[in-house]
């Protein structure tokens, strides 16, 4: 009798249910999502791309055609697709403009080689040309950007305004752009020139008026804080006032719950009422000897300091946020006190001119012709909310590209002339290779034609004409012929038109896009783990805790 073979025992390696796929269906699977993802952007790109309403679960509106806030709002779960999600994130932190464009080359970059990955090319292949072109696209880039003198002001300052304009070309305040723009760029020059802190141009929104309503402070404005009616009593405006920045309370405590004072004599408790009012009238004393004529804290300002304030000139407002108190400091000087006493003049700021004004239905305090202003605010008006949070959006991206273009001062042509220029130079230097790394390089040249190809079909123009036209002219070493939306041949020299882009925005989007391809390449298997019966149970109850819980408090047992 013949003896069979002894059974191979069966492997468990992973928790049942366990999700896994890999090869390559797990590698198209993933190239997939991603071009779900920028089919869904593609619509937004260039002058007239559209917009996206994107209504959350609590049934609030957004209207956007920012890449970096869709892709946030869209609350994406495939785990390959997410990598987009982060380039364009990264794109936004970073550069602040181009985050559409990084989504739809990193997609097309992944389309083009789809077909090589179906025919059995290894991953590890494409990649090498991918990051061999990206390097090329780079270098080139660096040697054809044009380099504006900073030494002339005037000069620089229109090329700031052309790069403040070409970023707010897609968005829905292009029909203002000359308004925005010289917005954008004073905000920008009103900043230390060294250090360039966005986050010291405070943006207050206040629905109501015009987008030409709009005002750019130079200085700081906040919103009237709450304060009590001796408020009212008290002078709305300066002339050279001295300002007290405060960390301080300055209000009668209220007696904590759990504070026991024993008193023998009712004199005794009059004492101790007597010295929490000495307390406070010291403060309030010692603040009025400094000489300040405005005064300013985080914390509470009560309604007896606030009449006190009022019947001596002074202006006060309490409960003032720490990032509108830390604007204040950086643009009238002094430092912010955390207590009362021996407050000397250097501790104090000063401004031209305070004051109190009716802006739309907010009272504003305004502190204007500050001596160290190394910051502003915008004031930005609009119809709907939801319009003026798109403008302070379109803003921020404009404000971050001037940013960029007053640190490095290198500008590329944009409107998909740069595209172009780097498909041909990459194209030409492909059939120089030989063996499979040509076709990889080719395929990214021709995954640079996204950006103007989606332009065109935006704008309603015939793509593939137009495309050809741009082809023709950069083969002749007319480098900065890009699409033009307006005129009638659909073709113009985007740098003698101002199309100007910082070429930061291009080095960093096509950098990007280029590892984001690589990494979702270089995955091939994806494990999912298995999702919970229930989102976070917690220990189960011990048993019998439903019954008692169901007999109440104190009921005891009940009558059988």
């Amino acid at each position: 009798m013949q003896r069979g073979l002894p059974m191979q025992p069966t492997v468990v390696l992973l928790k049942e249910g366990t999700d896994t796929s890999q090869g390559k269906p797990q590698l198209l699977s993933n190239i997939s999502a991603c071009l779900a993802i920028s089919e869904t952007l593609s619509s937004t790109l260039g002058p007239r791309g559209m917009d996206k309403l994107i209504v959350n679960e609590r049934g609030e509106a957004q209207i956007t055609n920012d890449g970096a806030t869709i892709l946030k709002l869209l609350d994406i779960v495939h785990p390959a697709a997410r990598t987009l999600v982060d380039i364009a994130r990264a794109q936004d932190a970073e550069v602040g403009d181009g985050t559409t464009s990084v989504v739809l080359l990193a997609a097309q970059l992944l389309k083009e080689v789809r077909g090589y990955i179906e025919e059995g090319v290894s991953p590890h292949i494409i990649m090498k040309g991918f990051r061999k072109a990206s390097d090329l696209a780079i270098e080139h880039i660096k040697s054809v950007q044009i380099t504006v003198d900073k030494s002339d002001p005037e000069q620089f300052r229109s090329l700031l305004l052309k790069c403040a304009s070409t970023s707010m070309s897609s968005k829905l305040i292009h029909s203002e752009k000359p308004f925005f723009s010289k917005m954008v760029v004073d905000a920008v020059q009103c900043l230390d020139q060294e250090e360039l802190n966005e986050n010291l141009i405070g943006v207050k929104k206040i629905p109501g008026g015009g987008m030409q309503d709009s005002l750019l402070i130079q200085g700081v404005a906040f919103k009237k804080t709450f304060t009590y009616a001796g408020a009212e009593q008290q002078p709305k405006s300066f002339r050279d006032p001295l300002i007290l920045s405060l960390n301080v309370e300055l209000e009668l405590k209220a007696e904590k719950d759990n504070a026991e004072v024993r008193v023998e004599h009712v004199a005794d408790y009059q004492a101790i009422v007597d010295a929490e009012w000495e307390i406070i009238y010291r403060k309030l004393e010692a603040i009025e000897k400094t000489g300040a004529k405005v005064v300013l804290s985080k914390l509470p300002i009560g309604d007896l300091a606030t009449q006190w304030f009022a019947d001596r000139d002074i202006f006060c407002a309490g409960r003032v946020a720490a990032d509108d108190l830390q604007r204040v400091v950086q643009a009238v000087g002094g430092s912010i006190q955390s207590t009362c006493s021996d407050i000397k003049r250097e501790y104090l700021g000063t401004c031209g001119t305070f004051e109190e004004r009716q802006i739309g239905g907010e009272r504003f305090n305004l502190f204007r012709e500050c001596p160290k202003a190394k910051t502003c605010t915008l004031l930005l008006r609009g119809g709907a909310e939801q319009f003026i949070e798109e403008v302070e959006r379109s803003l921020h991206d404009a404000i971050m590209v001037v940013k960029r273009a007053v640190k490095n001062g290198d500008i590329v042509a944009g409107g998909g002339a740069i595209e172009l220029d780097l498909s041909s130079r990459i194209r030409k230097h492909a059939l120089s290779i030989p063996g499979k790394l040509q076709l990889v390089m080719i395929a990214f040249a021709k995954a640079l034609e996204v950006i103007p190809r989606q332009i065109c079909d935006n704008a309603g123009l015939d793509s593939t004409d137009i495309l050809n036209k741009l082809r023709m002219k950069h083969a002749n070493g007319e480098q900065w012929f890009g699409v033009d939306v307006d005129g009638v041949e659909g073709i113009r020299n985007n740098l003698d038109a101002f199309v100007w882009e910082p070429s930061l925005v291009k080095v960093n989007a096509i950098s990007s896009a280029t590892e984001a391809a690589c990494l979702i390449l270089s995955v091939d298997e994806t494990v999912r783990a298995p999702q919970n019966e229930g989102q976070n149970p917690g220990p189960k109850a011990p048993p019998g805790t439903a019954q008692r819980a169901l007999r109440g408090r104190g009921r005891g047992m009940p009558r059988r």
